[in-house]
């Protein structure tokens, strides 16, 4: 049934036709004209002379709710846009009926609120998928975003330096944008043609508005983008800029204090009109948000998000397919846990560092008029190592002697992008990553070619990829490979997907990726319902099928099946609701918690199960709205069961100041799991545990360019075994077994950030933080909340205060001194 149905995905792939004729989207066009005396002043107020007799861009049309009613004339929008040789400006005319009631909550750089907002979106090469968006909001806060094949989802870590100002008015809120040419990608040609989008979002009415109409039942927002014409004679700028940085902290653990004190440099640099060159030298990452780190119980390793600039801005094409990880640079050593190996009857590991230094890291992407984009990165880490020390006698004395081993040699992580856009809507896209380590270390390369084709009246879709890995070990070489097909409906009400994958019990991806298992396949299905305008008192409501049967790819055994059913909703008064119901039916064959190969055939029987989660959302516009979410879980035929719910209340004191509290409680009784191996058998424990998280958020905002935040976490969770322990039989059932040992945990995770955010020009920042954090691990499961938190502050404590300068060069502007 298994390779049938591979064969039949296979076909698909290359004999689905697309014989739709091209929907055609009426594109709106603006005609602009060069400012030829004087730049307007970017100052809000829309009284400058350059402005008179420049064509309008109006009557705007709704994105959400009623998407394609027209615009409310009290809430018309009026835009006009100019360009130099410098620039392209823009200023915009929101009207509004009480201006003094429109919603202004104050944020940091790239962070939404509850405020209105206006957008520009430009697309230099005019290819329907990727637009650069520029979002100011009424209090003056800049957003700024790469929007690609992903329309609905902008990646807000791409940034850039672009000036604008905004003013309140007796008739609504204005704004004025200059967009430096060096802010964008475009090609040295003498006529051009971009394509452009302008959006509105209004908090207090909960709608948004687009100059040109995006249909919400088909097609990408991207490809409803309005036509410019006018530009002429520009020439791309030199796109240099630097970001020179000095750093200073202080560190106190465990009665030690450290000093730190670093200088480096980042940079970019147009290589060409479309590729950019971003270049870190003697890197810094001290400045990095904690992780929410919690107690990890299960076989698999847990995955953190990115914290880090560089690996986090400007990444969509080294996202692609994946299968690259950017914290696996920096982290862990890949020999870590073998410190200890081969050691001596009198030496031990006396220190071993668990994270691995950078030296430096570039990133070369871009896009060519032609849809081709182009993706290199390269990072560079240095050796590691760990330090044993040795104990020797000398005559009647022994003495201690210390030597190095090494855990991580210089190593050179690489990826390589390729990715081919075609029609406005689909894609061909080649990947590698490539971890090279000196000496007779594990090398890794994966390369993976994928594939999204969709029709040209952007109804269906039929996506997939083919990956291969080869890992050089031990003098050995292993090859994996991996496959994804599946067809898709993707416009109107009803839309749905089926698909076959499976990865061999050799693809490895982990040097340069994060994967959890291999050697599994799944026969998937998906479908949904949404309502496309409002119905009744809904906005919106949307409803959504899945369902997956999984298999071992060797042997080809069936380990189980998950289903989801739910629903979500959010009413007029932007009152949001939703409901989820899933589990697993039938016996389940679970290969992963007894932590041993596949090979040997070990897995735990588990039952059928269900799980029912809700949540609710009241209105963000008022100052007080709160998150609420309840879960319970229940395994048929055994007394497991698990609940939990979290609360998120918040609340704004003014457009400068609010706070956001969470507290989330989990409990769990009678679940089953891994303890370790005793005399050759596989032991399990039924556990109870407990987990409690506390975090504490908030902002005051001196200005758009100075805010003072704190970030505060607790995490506690306690374990317990019951007394009796069970062996795990060859049939995957428990049987009762005489082991005895001690299994319980307590585990606390304790963090506060205060940080200080002043960006005192364009680009350029100063910050300062305080970081107070504490780590406490041991079994003592039976404490109460208090003697915990009492534990928990008998533990050392680090205590580290860092400022970091980073300052904004930009050679155009530099230049006529040299």
């Amino acid at each position: 049934m298994i390779k049938s149905t591979k064969l039949l995905f296979l076909f698909s792939l290359f004999t689905t036709t697309f014989l739709f004729a091209q929907s055609q989207i009426p594109k709106k066009v603006l005609n602009i004209k060069r400012s030829i005396n004087k730049a307007p002043k970017i100052d809000g107020f829309l009284n400058d002379d350059a402005w008179k007799g420049v064509e309008i861009a109006k009557d705007f049309v709704m994105l959400e709710p009623n998407n394609g009613k027209k615009e409310n004339p009290d809430y018309k929008t009026e835009v006009k846009v100019l360009y130099d040789d410098e620039a392209i400006y823009v200023s915009a005319m929101m009207y509004d009926p009480n201006p003094s009631k429109i919603a202004s909550e104050f944020t940091s750089r790239d962070n939404d609120g509850q405020a209105d907002v206006f957008s520009l979106l430009l697309n230099p090469n005019n290819d329907g998928v990727n637009s650069t968006s520029f979002d100011v909001m009424i209090t003056g806060t800049q957003l700024d975003s790469k929007v690609g094949e992903n329309s609905w989802r902008p990646d807000r870590s791409w940034s850039a330096v672009w000036k604008s100002a905004t003013q309140v008015l007796d008739n609504g809120w204005s704004v004025e944008m200059k967009i430096p040419y060096a802010a964008l990608r475009f090609s040295n040609e003498e006529i051009q043609t971009w394509s452009i989008q302008f959006k509105r979002k209004i908090i207090n009415q909960n709608e948004q508005y687009t100059w040109n109409h995006v249909d919400n039942k088909v097609g990408k927002s991207t490809q409803y983008d309005g036509i410019l014409k006018g530009i002429t004679n520009i020439n791309p700028p030199i796109r240099l800029s630097f970001y020179p940085y000095a750093s200073t902290s202080v560190s106190h653990f465990d009665g030690e204090t450290e000093y730190n004190h670093n200088l480096g440099l980042d940079l970019k640099y147009g290589l060409t009109e479309n590729f950019t060159l971003d270049l870190t030298l003697v890197p810094d990452f001290g400045q990095t948000a904690f992780d929410n780190i919690t107690l990890n119980l299960g076989p698999f390793e847990q995955r953190f998000n990115e914290q880090r600039q560089f690996f986090t801005e400007g990444t969509e094409l080294f996202n692609k397919g994946r299968i690259f990880y950017s914290r696996r640079i920096g982290n862990r050593p890949v020999g870590y846990y073998d410190a200890d190996d081969n050691l001596g009857a009198n030496e031990e590991v006396y220190e071993n560092p668990d994270k691995v230094n950078m030296l430096n890291a570039l990133k070369v992407s871009g896009r060519t008029k032609g849809g081709l984009g182009i993706g290199f990165f390269n990072a560079i880490t240095d050796e590691t190592k760990a330090t044993i020390k040795r104990t020797v006698t000398q005559g009647t004395s022994t003495v201690d002697e210390y030597y190095k081993k090494v855990t991580e040699p210089f190593a050179n992580y690489n990826v390589l992008v390729l990715d081919q856009q075609f029609n406005q809507n689909s894609s061909v896209t080649f990947i590698n990553t490539n971890v090279l380590r000196e000496g007779n270390f594990r090398d890794a390369n994966v390369t993976g070619l994928l594939y999204h084709l969709t029709n040209k009246s952007n109804t269906y879709f039929v996506d997939g990829y083919v990956k291969t890995s080869n890992i050089k070990e031990n003098g050995a070489t292993e090859t994996g490979y991996a496959f994804d097909s599946s067809i898709a409906k993707i416009a109107g009400n009803w839309q749905g997907e089926i698909g076959y994958n499976f990865e061999d019990d050799k693809y490895d991806y982990n040097d340069l990726g994060f994967q959890r298992r291999n050697n599994q396949q799944s026969i998937y299905l998906m479908g949904s319902y949404r309502i496309l305008q409002p119905v009744g008192n809904y906005n919106s409501f949307r409803v959504d099928f899945r369902l997956f049967n999984s298999f071992l790819y060797n042997p080809g055994v069936y380990t189980g099946n998950n289903y989801r059913i739910g629903f979500r909703a959010n009413t007029k008064k932007r009152f949001s609701f939703g409901l989820n119901l899933k589990g697993k039916v039938g016996k389940q064959k679970d290969f992963y918690e007894p932590r041993r190969a596949i090979s040997e055939q070990r897995y735990l029987a588990r039952n059928s199960e269900i799980d029912i989660d809700g949540n609710i959302s009241t209105d963000f516009r008022k100052q007080f709205a709160f998150d609420l979410r309840a879960n319970v879980r229940k395994v048929f035929g055994t007394d497991e069961t698990r609940y939990g719910f979290e609360v998120e209340p918040r609340y704004r004191f003014s457009n400068k100041m609010g706070l956001v509290y969470k507290f989330k409680y989990s409990s769990s009784n009678n679940n089953i799991g891994y303890t370790g191996e005793n005399n050759g058998d596989l032991i399990f424990g039924k556990r109870g545990s407990d987990s409690y998280e506390n975090v504490l958020s908030g902002k005051y905002s001196f200005s758009t360019k100075s805010s003072l935040s704190l970030s505060f976490r607790h995490y506690w969770q306690t374990v317990k075994y019951n007394s009796q322990f069970y062996s795990l039989n060859a049939d995957g059932t428990l049987a009762d077994h005489n082991y005895t040992g001690n299994h319980d945990v307590n585990y606390n995770s304790w963090n506060l950030d205060l940080n200080y955010l002043w960006e005192f020009a364009p680009g350029s920042q100063l910050t300062a933080f305080y970081r107070n954090s504490i780590f406490n691990y041991n079994d003592q499961s039976s404490l109460s909340f208090i003697n915990n938190i009492d534990e928990l502050f008998n533990q050392p404590a680090l205590h580290t205060f860092s400022i970091k300068f980073v300052y904004f060069i930009d050679y155009n502007n530099i230049k006529n001194i040299f």
